[in-house]
């Protein structure tokens, strides 16, 4: 048995199904890649982490930790594009893994992108629902405070404050105040429903085509990148030096709180602003030249990313003194501090995270329904995950499974519980994918590779080391959870996976 489980796929096999014209409608140019990873890069990290980091760990430095966590993903980069341009196959580290370590492993690696894209799409919903309910509240509409948070959740309201949720340490504050929590109202959330809404309706555009997915992500990318550049360009008038003294805070005596470890740390929680340009892997069976383009899409994405976190880092905390970042929504609180003559940038910054955080949400409901389609495919999941729609040439059914799913995780689950697994699944994919590099340098010499990375094996092992210096430093829970998640899925595969799957009988030529 063992030997069956770490069987690698053949590369025959896996270019025959790239060149097949039986599966998905190929449409997507090098532009349309690059805007999807951008589209799935830039989001939650730049409207909201930004300011969080930068005022609980970094300070102005915070700076230097998008570049850290840059680098990281850089290497990473470099090991997806090779492989993207080699096998361009939906499939992504999924693919890659089983070409390289095996069936095992792959199972592995295609249970754990669940936590990166259906759960960070979950997740990334739920901060799209705070923008769009704080949007609709400055025009005076207001949804039903019941409706706008997770299942279960206590809110109060506070006066002069509104509604906020009550958590333990809101109690205590409150009642230092002396305060009388049972004179205030109270009451308790049904669903998160904004979050609900947006996820049916992009994940019925899924169901519709790749081309008008496309569109749309490209027309949210193009309005969230220029509204970005225009606070870049207006916020460089308004910077104040003096807010970027001292430029690394000194540390408090507590690791990651300021000073060189905290620059460590706002890196390892950064992280997450950079989720996403490994999606562009996924839609490898959907491009028109994938290994010219793929390549470009990663990279290209990663570094306008890049260049726009550093940018907005340095105008943000020019702005607004980083001690006064730790808020949800850290871009707008830069645009008041600019003044009455800049409150017309307030709405316009609120209609850019909106449009920004759609299309993360968009390429994460995309890129896992192909994860679906190709482990379907090799007969590890049950075939209706592999079925095309005749018309529209989607993986309809597993669009349309993972958008139920996240739907429901969204309206009932809150924010910090759907993205604790996200980052520690990302780095581990991000890890076995560089070392795959190395493997398949080594085992297969002679495939073409249309884009090679360089220096290997430095850049893999170096990608592959960073990773792991990142996911030592998350906390234990999430490693618990993260082993129980895996867990589960070893299961899974060992009482459908492993019998079904085409490897084993005989669907598929083994190396």
């Amino acid at each position: 048995m063992a030997k069956g489980i770490f069987r690698t796929k053949s590369v025959h096999d896996l270019m025959e199904e790239a060149n097949s014209q039986h599966g998905l409608k190929k449409t997507l140019s090098g532009f349309n890649l690059t805007t999807l990873g951008v589209g799935a890069i830039i989001g939650a990290g730049i409207f909201v982490l930004t300011g969080q980091a930068a005022a609980q760990y970094a300070g102005p430095a915070i700076i230097l930790s998008f570049v850290v966590s840059a680098i990281a993903c850089v290497l990473a980069g470099f090991c997806y594009a090779e492989f993207a341009s080699m096998i361009p196959i939906s499939g992504s580290a999924y693919t890659y893994s089983y070409a390289t370590l095996g069936e095992f492993f792959a199972w592995i690696i295609g249970w754990d992108l669940i936590l990166e894209y259906l759960f960070a799409a979950s997740a990334v919903s739920v901060g799209w629902s705070g923008y769009l309910i704080s949007f609709l509240r400055d025009y005076h509409i207001n949804v039903p405070i019941e409706y706008t948070t997770a299942l279960g959740t206590k809110l109060i309201n506070l006066p002069g404050e509104g509604w906020k949720i009550l958590t333990v340490d809101l109690e205590n504050i409150l009642a230092g105040r002396g305060m009388d929590l049972s004179a205030l109202p109270q009451t308790t959330a049904i669903c998160n429903l904004p979050a609900m809404v947006i996820l049916a309706l992009l994940t019925f555009l899924l169901v519709l085509g790749m081309r008008e997915s496309s569109v749309f992500n490209n027309i949210m990318v193009v309005v969230k990148v220029s509204i970005i550049l225009i606070f870049i360009i207006a916020g460089f008038f308004f910077v104040r030096k003096a807010n970027w003294q001292p430029f690394i805070p000194e540390n408090t005596g507590t690791f990651g709180k300021y000073g060189l470890s905290g620059i460590l740390r706002a890196a390892s929680v950064i992280f997450f602003a950079y989720i996403g340009f490994d999606a562009v892997s996924t839609t490898a069976q959907e491009a028109k030249n994938p290994q010219r383009d793929m390549p470009k899409g990663i990279l290209g994405s990663l570094g306008i990313a890049t260049v726009l976190y550093i940018l907005v880092a340095l105008v943000l905390t020019g702005i607004v003194s980083y001690t006064d970042l730790n808020v949800p929504d850290p871009v707008a609180v830069g645009v008041n501090q600019m003044g009455e003559k800049m409150f017309w940038l307030r709405p316009i910054v609120k209609i850019a995270a909106i449009a920004g955080l759609s299309s993360v949400i968009l390429v994460m409901l995309l890129s896992q329904p192909r994860i679906f389609f190709s482990m379907s495919g090799d007969g590890l999941l049950p075939p209706f995950f592999a079925k095309v729609h005749k018309r529209f040439r989607t993986p309809y059914v597993s669009t349309i499974i993972t958008g139920f799913i996240a739907i429901i995780l969204a309206g009932i689950f809150p924010l910090a519980r759907l993205g604790e697994l996200v980052n520690i699944g990302t780095l581990f994919a991000f890890t076995i994918i560089c070392i795959s590099v190395i493997v398949l340098r080594k085992t297969r010499p002679d495939i073409p590779r249309p884009f090679k990375t360089p220096w290997v094996p430095f850049i893999p092992l170096m990608g592959a080391l960073v990773c792991v210096a990142q996911m030592v430093v998350l906390a234990g829970e999430t490693w618990r959870w993260f082993i129980l998640w895996l867990l589960f899925g070893i299961l899974i595969y060992f009482l459908y996976g492993m019998r079904h799957s085409k490897m084993r009988t005989g669907g598929m030529n083994k190396t």
